[in-house]
């Protein structure tokens, strides 16, 4: 009982943290049930939010770019910053729902459409263009057309038709809302075939239909969409295929390791009482440079701080997303965690950075602490930069408003660098030493001549190939998730695979760590953090795969996005898992040397 208490109070705090992360973007979606009760009759509004071509989930534009019938004031819904960062755009339509109110081919507007808005339409339908709702906080989709292509192979004879009528069904439950429905009529269309002026009566109806499902679990059926049983099939023979290959070669490298390491032990031992004058070779003869620090500490320091404060901000996401904040459709909740997250954890950068520098005998902390904040924000910040111009030159809901520019930046200079400064200057207070079991020599050792596979680049290649391949299959429900329109839920699993991520890199760092040791090569430390750095390498080369072999994506603006912004979080997955095999091969290389007893 005392275990079921604990467990309930554990899940409180977690909970009761997620609302105080995410803020106001969590209560804008998910409102208290007494706030979607309605009496009969009572308004409930339908908010258009964007369009867009199906196989291009960033080129999304606002509802009324397209000559849709538009209010003659369009009244603009208030949003939060991660709905904003999500490309929403929440406009109030013409279109009347009121609750429990059945309606049976109402005009929304006569439109006269000119020759161009036939064109615009006509482009949006040849590009397989949605559009996305929003009614009570449930999502509403539907196409703006179809392209007849029946017994036709010559694309300029196919024929084009404009959807003029919607038909809506909602269901509810008592006084309370729980699915909707967008269905267009087949039989109410208008062709849009040729470039000429038409008269267009936009129409629609609405049928509320009753059902038992309880408003809690209204949500539900978004998340067993990739809960099926085929899905996690997959999913459970993606983690017993990559556990299963994790625990054989991790077992026979852990095998081949332990053995040749005592081994050593044995060896060092008896050649310590033999023969003192003996010369030593393998990893005991480098003892004397092993802890040389490494050239450009201050950028090693800078990288070692962005990486742990990348990988603080990983398990916390994971945190929330666990105790169910992440649900679908849940707007710009992502989003805002990783904004307000990575704010409050850039201290653990500041302080891991100018801490580790000042153990690294550096002087200027204060450089170092810039380094840091620039290290992973500049190049986010310059790709967003030119995103950002791009969204802007297409006109899409993905460029951000100047207002949300502003939000940001005061986050960045009111919450990010001071607690990076507090942090930086915590580390270069707390004047902990470098604990190096063996002393360093004046002069360094000179490195014999090695095979080209013990090289850095095919080093990299072999320690990031492993990880990569225990993670490339759920790789491919994030990518269709991210980018795409599959809904990913199954977060339980998505953890087991990150955990199975950090110590095959650390294990595989290790490895690779101790074969250049004893090869005699002492510069260890950039090889560790860029070999353990190097799954990122590999994930953005499935990008490429991905791009071009599963997806359907096109044009100018979402491959830039694609590509841009899967560059930064490559970027980020190499300096967490950099920190991840460093820390690894740290430890590993001061338990070795503390095993033996160096002059």
């Amino acid at each position: 009982m005392r275990e079921m208490d604990r467990g309930k109070a554990m899940r409180h705090y977690a909970v009761v943290l997620a609302v105080l992360l995410l803020g106001s973007a969590t209560e804008v979606v998910r409102s208290d049930a007494s706030d979607h009760r309605y009496k009969q009759g009572d308004e409930v509004p339908l908010y258009a939010n964007k369009v867009g071509p199906f196989h291009n989930p960033s080129e999304t534009y606002m509802y009324h770019d397209l000559p849709f019938c538009s209010p003659a004031n369009v009244e603009k819904k208030s949003e939060a910053l991660g709905e904003v960062l999500n490309g929403d755009r929440l406009v109030h339509s013409l279109y009347k729902l009121d609750f429990l109110a059945d309606k049976e081919s109402e005009v929304v507007c006569k439109k006269k459409l000119s020759k161009s808005d036939v064109e615009k339409f006509r482009h949006a339908v040849a590009e397989d263009y949605y559009f996305q709702m929003y009614y009570d906080d449930l999502p509403v989709w539907g196409y703006i057309g179809k392209v007849d292509k029946e017994r036709k192979s010559d694309p300029s004879d196919y024929k084009y038709y404009l959807f003029k009528h919607l038909h809506f069904e909602i269901f509810y439950n008592k006084d309370q809302i729980i699915e909707i429905i967008a269905r267009a009529d087949p039989s109410a269309m208008v062709d849009i075939t040729m470039d000429k002026e038409l008269d267009v009566d936009f129409m629609y109806s609405v049928k509320w239909k009753e059902t038992n499902t309880p408003f809690e679990k209204r949500m539900e059926k978004f998340s067993q969409i990739s809960a099926l049983p085929q899905h996690l099939e997959i999913h459970w023979f993606s983690i017993i295929n990559s556990c299963v290959t994790v625990l054989l070669l991790t077992g026979f490298l852990a095998t081949i390791l332990m053995r040749v390491l005592k081994n050593d032990f044995v060896k060092y031992a008896h050649d310590e009482e033999t023969a003192d004058d003996q010369e030593e070779t393998g990893w005991k003869y480098i003892h004397g440079d092993v802890f040389r620090f490494p050239k450009h500490n201050s950028l090693f320091a800078a990288a070692l701080g962005c990486g742990t404060q990348l990988f603080t901000l990983a398990i916390f996401i994971f945190l929330l997303a666990l105790v169910g904040v992440f649900y679908p459709y849940n707007r710009g909740a992502l989003f805002t965690a990783l904004v307000v997250i990575y704010a409050l954890t850039s201290g653990i950068a500041g302080y891991t950075a100018a801490s580790f520098y000042c153990q690294l005998e550096g002087t200027n902390w204060v450089r170092n602490l810039l380094l840091t904040g620039a290290l992973f924000c500049g190049p986010l910040f310059l790709t967003f930069c030119f995103l950002n111009t791009v969204a802007i030159a297409y006109g899409a809901t993905a460029a951000l408003p100047f207002g949300t520019i502003v939000v940001i930046f005061l986050i960045w200079a009111l919450v990010t660098s001071p607690l990076l400064v507090l942090g930086g200057i915590a580390g270069k207070n707390s004047k902990s030493e470098f604990q190096a079991p063996c002393r360093t020599t004046k002069y360094p050792r000179e490195i014999p001549p090695l095979p080209w596979y013990r090289g850095t680049i095919p080093q990299m290649a072999m320690a990031g190939f492993l990880p990569f391949s225990a993670i490339y299959i759920e790789l491919y429900y994030i990518f269709a998730s991210v980018w795409g329109h599959r809904i990913y839920t199954i977060y339980s699993i998505l953890f087991i695979v990150f955990i199975i991520l950090v110590i095959v890199t650390a294990f595989i760092t290790v490895a690779l760590t101790y074969f250049q040791l004893a090869a005699e090569d002492h510069k260890w430390w950039w090889r560790s953090f860029l070999c353990g750095g190097s799954t990122g390498l590999f994930i953005y080369g499935y990008c490429l795969y991905y791009y071009y072999a599963r997806s359907d994506m096109s044009g100018f603006m979402q491959t830039s996005f694609f590509f841009g912004y899967m560059a930064c979080v490559c970027y980020a997955f190499f300096l967490m898992l950099g920190a991840v095999g460093f820390r690894a091969a740290l430890f590993f290389v001061r338990h070795i040397y503390r095993s033996i007893k160096c002059e």
